[in-house]
């Protein structure tokens, strides 16, 4: 059920000032009627409607079929009675609201049988008087068959959408705690292994800045150099921090390339309409992962990167010429690939790779990350 109620229904494609019709109208066929007991009968019968149907938006369990049992009464008592249909549009609204299938079936049949059987007699009954609202009736007809579909398909919608936005939320989350563990991880591998270093290399100079002052100098220079690797790795451990678009990676994995004297051929445009930020950086980081093993490990002449996007997915496939991953290989092949699994795993994505004559590495994720429009 919705989490909210009004008596005017909300999202049918007819405005406010329809329904404040729809509310009003009743009165007026009421009041036709002309004798003190049918006013005082029809003034009842309408706030009762209300009252219920209130009520029914409320109240949960067999209450509510209760309150709508009496709904549905009501307004075959006002269309055979006084001639007014349009209670059976408020009954539709509501019966789309109604997340429970088998409720929802019982209650649509049951409406559309007793709204029809009613219209039907008034047509007998007081066929002027319908015969004047022919039009109006046919359409309420015809919302009492189209309307509950419209309601329940479109609730069921925004409750997928708030599932889907609260699950983007929550990858977020895990993507930047993922990305705080590798920067930990990092700093502890490399800047802690290098601060060790300059501690020992500062006690060494300490110790020989009076005996050997030229191997002082050779250490203090090893010091500066230290330093300033730690520095510049501290500096790409604070960019990697930030969102990466693929088309900058790209450029900077084909300076690597190219500085390590491989050829790069790439097929396909990483300019990306769809995917929305939080792929594209995920993707940035697992492209700059798989080209950094290329380099170390392959051996190769030419890497292939090639990009393919679809309404459905984005696809990222990086290959190249090298010697491949020999049995031996095979703990650095997982170990080497470990981290964009774990990338991938947080966005639905997959990773296949072979390696035979040089590796491949074919990586695709779905496109079901988006923001609410």
């Amino acid at each position: 059920m919705q989490n909210w109620f009004d008596i005017f229904p909300k999202s049918t494609g007819l405005s406010l000032y329809a329904w404040i019709i729809f509310c009003l109208l009743p009165f007026y066929f009421i009041i036709r009627s002309a004798t003190y007991f049918e006013i005082i009968l029809g003034v009842f019968m309408i706030l009762l409607f209300f009252t219920t149907y209130r009520l029914s938006f409320i109240k949960k369990g067999w209450t509510v079929y209760l309150s709508v049992s009496i709904e549905m009464l009501i307004s075959i008592g006002m269309t055979l009675y006084f001639g007014y249909v349009y209670f059976s549009l408020f009954l539709a609204f509501f019966i789309g609201n109604i997340q429970h299938k088998a409720g929802f079936i019982t209650l649509y049949v049951l409406h559309l049988i007793t709204t029809l059987a009613a219209v039907t007699i008034g047509f007998y009954v007081q066929s002027e008087l319908f015969l004047m609202q022919l039009p109006f009736i046919v359409i309420s007809v015809i919302g009492v068959i189209l309307l509950p579909f419209n309601i329940y398909n479109r609730n069921k919608r925004e409750k997928l959408e708030t599932e889907l936005h609260e699950a983007n939320q929550r990858i977020s989350q895990l993507v930047v705690l993922e990305e705080r563990q590798r920067i930990a991880r990092d700093l502890h591998d490399t800047l802690g292994q290098k601060l060790s270093l300059i501690g020992l290399k500062s006690e060494l100079a300490g110790k020989l800045i009076d005996t050997k002052p030229e191997r002082t100098q050779a250490e203090l220079t090893d010091i500066h150099q230290t330093a300033r690797t730690a520095l510049k790795e501290v500096r790409e451990l604070v960019s990697d921090m930030k969102g990466a678009r693929l088309s900058d990676e790209l450029l900077r994995v084909e300076e690597i390339l190219q500085a390590a004297g491989i050829n790069l051929h790439v097929k396909g445009s990483a300019s990306f309409n769809e995917a929305p930020p939080l792929i594209e950086n995920v993707l940035s980081m697992c492209l700059k992962e798989a080209v950094t093993n290329v380099v170390k490990h392959s051996e190769a002449e030419n890497c292939y990167i090639t990009i393919d996007q679809s309404t459905t997915s984005l696809s990222l496939t990086v290959e190249d010429d090298g010697k491949g991953m020999s049995s031996e290989q095979k703990s650095w092949s997982e170990s080497g690939l470990q981290g964009i699994k774990e990338r991938l795993g947080f966005i639905n994505g997959q990773l296949n790779y072979h390696s035979s004559e040089g590796t491949k590495l074919a990586i695709q994720v779905p496109l079901v990350i988006q923001q609410i429009k």
